[in-house]
């Protein structure tokens, strides 16, 4: 739930969770309140400048934005370089202009600089594209975008007027950001995200903003933490946490610490955080009061980290890179859960929170003996909306079912406060066809509802909500389900159940009670609990179920089928495969040794389109390459092997047809399964053509100064060129050495020539004849990369680019 505590779960998990309802407003955006405040963001879309700074950002490609610069136009330049003087850039203007570029460059009167500039574009995306393909590979020397903004229209200097080059896509807006032009304007940019709850973005600001110490206020440390905290990404809350900590103690509020004890939680930092509870504690009420329910508690997280393993857990095949989350038994041999998987493609339809797409129903068929999930197609076109479902039960007999969803009609509706709630909705089964969902009588526009489960017997619906009289963030409650479908007024659960903090997605299986929650004694984040019930007494006996069910990260959704005592939860815990994974467990008996679950995971895809890669060989070897296994992945590209020796390092060699061979070192832990991604190359993707001549497009083969042998990491990119040679048997090459400007010419040709038949004999030593390897020649400096000839003085690292190998197709 890698944002569990970012909007009730339903938001992260159809949300997420993570913030106080009384401090901020934000409950149910954390619980089932937490999900409102989550979809209050949903309904703002960002600016045309946010997707370029968002797209920019997830390709790698260095931006800027200049605003109100005198005599520029608004757009998108690709600049090649910034001068602190003008003399030489008309020279190089005219230059780049014979090549055909569009090119000029413009001085920004704040700094006194001279922006040189390739290309300039009306529209981010064709910037870009022209970025991304170097000018159809037209331009080899690095550029960075500048976007000009609100700046009057103006002649360009240096070049000729131009005309823009308008272009009306749509741009892709997600959520992400990057730098704006002013710490004071990040901030504020900041400020605005993460009061609409756009958490993702929020702390990308905030980092950027906190690398200059001055901005060490309270508040903006306090609002980096958290961001990543409903993000829950633990690992930076505790970093700035820490910070906040450190610099203003004095003035930290309850909630404060209770939030950093538990980023510490999430870090495996027990006894600090133990520290930090008291703190916590004090603050609340009189130390005197509470001093025995901390030394209690302390008692309990130690019981729970002692405890004896009970639980065998398996990550599942069917999880994806996002959110899935929520299982539920449907019918005898299925499972219903909540998934972003196929929505994850239509990225303008991701959740503002946590930059997750909106959720789905799946239901997938139980394989009883691998205890996994297979075949899972969406669960129903009528109950599907483009909002979040979540959260499903189903009465025993099958005929009704109930589930989670945003409170929408035509769109999201929204509080007086601009809050979108969730709410419970019912759906009958008609002639083997799910109806059109119905909302239940107890919702409101108000507050939210969610997370639904039913007894066992169908006559009682327990539920999560944020509504008055709730006593934490989030509450369980239960209503009787009565004869002609009407429902009993909401009871809440009290406070053998509930806390001050969250409890959410509810589970009753005959006399017991799961649920997760962050305010009992726990190991971080969201932990799963069981209760005991009777009628006489209610609930009791509130025990944590203890490793390795529970972690430090979150962990919730959790069921069980008592007579096999096998079932099903979710987790963000590291080594998942995505956001929240859901994992299979089943319970140990006292008699039953634990079996070797260390294991490597799996899926294989093609690098480009990400498609899965089925029947692909994976080949597991030790570290002296003596291969110990080989499997072929499933349809769904995934592998696994087991019963392996834990803290051994190993090796993945995967193969297949018109591949790359694709090796990976993977170290086991104890008791665990590492999960990997394999993307396999194509061969063809080798093949490139440039200024009209095609060739084998390797990274760069290098040589150290004066040397001629093949290094390592050379050898293994020459490897990546037998294998295309391999696949095309008729493919004829000649090659071509580079020496960089050091030495006298003469040496220099002599020294390349080598290099060239190095390479050359390295080829034929791989199996490839020679007769297709037309020449090997070495041409020195003659052609050198950039301006190191030896007039101007230059670092080691430029010298490096020169030295290297070039391979030309003669013949296919």
């Amino acid at each position: 739930m890698k944002k569990i505590i970012s909007a009730f779960i339903f938001v992260l998990y159809f949300g997420t969770f993570a913030q106080n309802l009384q401090e901020t407003n934000r409950t149910l955006n954390n619980s089932v309140a937490d999900v409102p405040h989550t979809y209050m963001a949903d309904a703002i879309e960002p600016s045309d400048q946010d997707a370029f700074i968002v797209a920019a950002l997830e390709k790698g490609i260095p931006q800027r934005t200049f605003e109100n610069l005198a005599n520029v136009k608004n757009g998108y330049y690709l600049v090649s370089g910034v001068f602190s003087k003008s003399n030489k850039l008309d020279k190089q203007v005219k230059k780049l202009a014979k090549k055909g570029f569009d090119a000029g460059y413009f001085q920004n009167t704040e700094n006194d600089l001279y922006y040189l500039y390739v290309s300039s574009y009306d529209a981010w995306e064709n910037a870009i594209d022209a970025h991304e393909s170097k000018f159809n590979n037209k331009f080899k020397d690095d550029v960075w975008i500048l976007h000009i903004a609100n700046s009057a229209p103006a002649d360009k200097i240096g070049s000729k007027n131009r005309v823009a080059k308008k272009d009306n896509k749509k741009s892709n807006k997600v959520s992400r950001y990057a730098k704006a032009s002013s710490p004071a304007k990040l901030i504020q940019r900041a400020d605005e995200y993460f009061n609409k709850m756009w958490y993702a973005e929020a702390s990308e600001l905030y980092e950027q903003a906190l690398q200059d110490k001055s901005n060490y206020s309270f508040k903006v440390l306090e609002k980096a933490g958290d961001a990543h905290y409903f993000n829950t990404n633990m690992e930076q809350a505790y970093k700035w946490y820490t910070i906040l900590y450190e610099e203003y103690e004095e003035e930290m509020s309850a909630d404060n610490i209770f939030k950093y004890a538990h980023s510490l939680k999430g870090n495996g930092k027990y006894a600090r955080s133990k520290r930090l509870m008291r703190l916590y504690n004090k603050k609340m009420r009189d130390e005197n009061e509470v001093a025995s329910l901390v030394e209690k508690n302390e008692v309990v997280l130690d019981e729970i980290l002692n405890s004896p393993k009970k639980f065998e857990i398996q990550n599942l095949s069917v999880n994806s890179q996002y959110s899935d989350f929520a299982p539920m038994f449907h019918n005898e041999n299925e499972i219903v859960f909540a998934s972003a998987t196929d929505s994850s493609f239509l990225t303008t339809r991701r959740y503002k929170w946590d930059n997750q797409p909106y959720l789905d129903l799946y239901v997938g068929q139980l394989n009883e003996e691998s205890s996994d999930i297979k075949n899972a197609v969406k669960f129903s076109k009528e109950l599907n909306t483009k909002y979040h479902e979540a959260g499903v039960t189903f009465s025993p007999d099958n005929k009704t079912m109930y589930f989670t969803r945003n409170n929408y009609g035509k769109k999201l509706k929204r509080d007086s406060k601009g809050i979108n709630h969730l709410k419970i909705y019912r759906s009958q089964k008609v002639d083997g066809k799910w109806t059109a969902a119905t909302e239940l009588p107890f919702n409101s526009d108000s507050y939210s509802t969610g997370h639904p489960a039913l007894s066992k017997d169908g006559k009682k619906l327990y539920f999560v909500s944020d509504m008055p009289g709730s006593m934490g963030d989030s509450d369980i409650f239960v209503v009787d389900v009565m004869e002609g479908g009407n429902f009993s007024s909401p009871k809440n659960l009290g406070p053998e159940i509930n806390t001050e903090q969250k409890e959410m997605f509810p589970f009753i299986n005959g006399e017991k009670l799961y649920f997760s929650s962050n305010g009992h004694t726990g190991l971080g984040g969201l932990d799963i609990y069981e209760a005991t019930y009777d009628e006489e007494n209610g609930f009791s006996d509130v025990r944590n179920l203890g490793k390795p069910i529970n972690s430090n990260k979150d962990d919730f959704s959790y069921i069980i089928n008592e007579e096999t005592k096998k079932g099903f939860f979710a987790s963000n815990r590291d080594g998942g495969k995505g956001f929240d994974d859901l994992y299979s467990f089943k319970h140990l008996l006292v008699e039953e040794v634990p079996t070797n679950i260390n294991a490597i995971a799996g899926i294989v895809t093609e690098l480009v389109t990400g498609d899965i890669m089925p029947r692909a060989l994976v080949q597991l070897l030790d570290e002296n390459n003596v291969k110990l296994k080989e499997i072929e992945t499933d349809e769904d590209g995934s592998f696994i092997f087991e019963d392996l020796d834990a803290d051994t390092k190993y090796i993945l060699k995967t193969n297949k047809e018109t591949f790359f061979v694709n090796e990976l070192a993977v170290s086991t832990l104890q008791n665990d399964t590492i999960n990997v991604d394999i993307a396999m190359k194509k061969l063809q993707g080798m093949i490139a053509v440039e200024d009209g001549i095609r060739k084998l497009k390797t990274e760069m083969i290098h040589f150290d100064f004066d040397k001629s042998y093949i290094r390592e990491d050379a050898s293994k990119e020459l490897d990546k060129l037998v294998e295309v040679m391999n696949e095309y048997p008729n493919m004829v090459i000649k090659i071509e050495s580079h020496t960089d400007s050091r030495g006298s010419a003469v040496y220099n040709d002599y020294l390349s020539d080598k290099r060239a038949k190095s390479t050359k004999d390295y080829i034929i030593s791989q199996g490839i004849d020679a007769s297709r390897i037309e020449s090997a020649i070495g041409y020195g400096e003659q052609q050198l990369l950039n301006e190191c000839n030896g007039r101007v003085a230059c670092p080691e690292e430029k010298h490096y680019l020169n030295r290297r190998s070039e391979f030309i197709i003669v013949n296919m």
